[in-house]
């Protein structure tokens, strides 16, 4: 199980060179995507909660139409980006 230690900025830094298109911003890991259609954005939205329940950390989402904000921080480790954060937006990336 990823540690919900917080991160270091030179750690997140490090992780985001592996997550294209991800930011750092406010404590929390951040990408839109943006899909063909809305059914496809909810069926992004669906999918991405299977792996989110499996490691019992749900991100911060946002949907208007086709495109889908995911924010990632964990909150019991005071609101700070962790593993857990990296990890989830890897598996986010392989969904999309």
């Amino acid at each position: 199980m990823p540690s919900r230690d917080p991160l270091s900025d030179a750690a997140i830094d490090d992780a985001l060179s592996d997550l294209e298109g991800w930011s750092h911003a406010d404590d929390k890991l951040q990408k839109t995507y943006e899909f063909s259609d809305f059914r496809e954005a909810i069926s992004f939205i669906v999918q991405l909660s299977f792996y989110a329940e499996e490691m019992n950390h749900h991100p911060e989402l946002e949907n208007v139409y086709n495109t889908v904000s995911v924010a990632l921080t964990t909150h019991d480790a005071g609101g700070t980006v962790t593993e857990m954060d990296v990890e989830l937006a890897s598996q986010i990336e392989d969904l999309a």
